[in-house]
């Protein structure tokens, strides 16, 4: 036994002395166990692309890097699967960076955010939250319901953190601003709640979207709210979701008038641009037609219930959060 012992022993230092890594240090350089990096290879494909010269499997610097973005990724709420494949797409040129196009699911939909509407399956019932030590939408509802913005910060705060965007737009917002809606309908009051509420996600967005890594694209994404559209959460939910994958962002906030976009279009050149319209009144798709052409070229997206017939051919029309995503994020490869 002894002899087996030291026989192991001596194989494993033997290939930790060889070229690449093993993987012990790249589950203690990552973060993630062993085991989960044995699960991403199996499942998804994404692994160690090497053997050593002694027959060993050897991560090289390519699948660190494949497997930091994946890991970056999951921990900004993207599925495994979908972080995988977009880890796993080709790198471009050296000196070039750009992003991987991703995709979420059980994203919140553009049809909620702005004040999400009761509407989706997300937003029937106030559903408790997914792990202790995280505030439910019932117990967020009541903090906002009596005023009470410590909590109402701490309960947002903490599920962005362990959970991000999209879990906190689908599990804890959506559900909360469905009620508020329930309860100014059956009462009419509630105004106050709602502002309070618009206006404490806000100030955790912008928190949360502080803390985002080095951009991965030389020029900005812009988002506003079309003309007179008041609702401007959707936004800035995207500009937090999209900060955390390494994407700078410039918000125009509500009602911004199409003169004035396309003039910050002019001065920031940006990648692309994202246009929220919440209500049929400010849908109107003809001042689309008259924003400036960009050289390099900058891809216009819309998105929201808002709007009507008749968009621009080059303007890209959204449905959901996730594609919207995927819609700014394939601009910016």
């Amino acid at each position: 036994m002894t002899r087996e012992g030291g026989s192991g022993a001596g194989e494993q230092a033997a290939a930790e002395e060889e070229p690449g890594y093993g993987i012990g240090a790249v589950s203690r350089r990552l973060g993630v166990p062993a085991s989960t990096l044995r699960t991403w290879n199996l499942r998804y494909g994404i692994g160690p692309s090497r053997r050593s010269p002694g027959g060993h499997r050897r991560y090289d610097d390519a699948d660190l890097r494949r497997l930091e973005e994946m890991n970056r990724l999951i921990r900004a709420g993207m599925p495994p699967a979908d972080a995988a494949r977009q880890a796993l797409r080709p790198r471009p040129a050296p000196g070039v960076r750009a992003a991987s196009a991703p995709a979420l699911e059980g994203a919140a939909s553009p049809e909620s955010p702005g004040r999400p509407g009761p509407t989706g399956p997300s937003a029937s019932a106030v559903r408790p939250a997914a792990e202790p030590g995280l505030l439910s939408a019932a117990m967020l509802a009541r903090a906002v319901t009596v005023l009470d913005t410590a909590a109402v910060d701490a309960g947002l705060d903490a599920a962005l953190a362990a959970h991000g965007v999209m879990w906190t737009w689908e599990r804890l917002v959506r559900p909360v601003f469905a009620a508020v809606t329930r309860r100014q309908q059956d009462t009419g009051a509630g105004i106050d709640v709602e502002h309070l509420f618009s206006d404490r996600l806000q100030a955790a967005l912008a928190r949360f979207s502080a803390r985002v890594p080095s951009p991965v694209h030389p020029r900005p994404v812009l988002l506003a709210a079309a003309a007179e559209e008041q609702h401007a959460l959707p936004i800035h939910a995207l500009a937090a979701a999209l900060g955390v994958l390494g994407v700078e962002t410039r918000v125009l906030g509500a009602r911004t008038p199409y003169t004035t976009l396309a003039d910050a279009m002019r001065r920031l050149g940006p990648a692309a641009v994202f246009v929220w319209s919440q209500l049929r009144e400010t849908g109107d798709p003809t001042p689309l037609a008259g924003l400036p052409g960009l050289r390099p070229a900058c891809r216009v997206v819309v998105g929201g219930p808002g709007w009507r017939d008749g968009l621009p051919t080059h303007v890209i029309r959204v449905n959901t959060f996730r594609d919207a995503l995927s819609a700014v994020m394939t601009t910016l490869r």
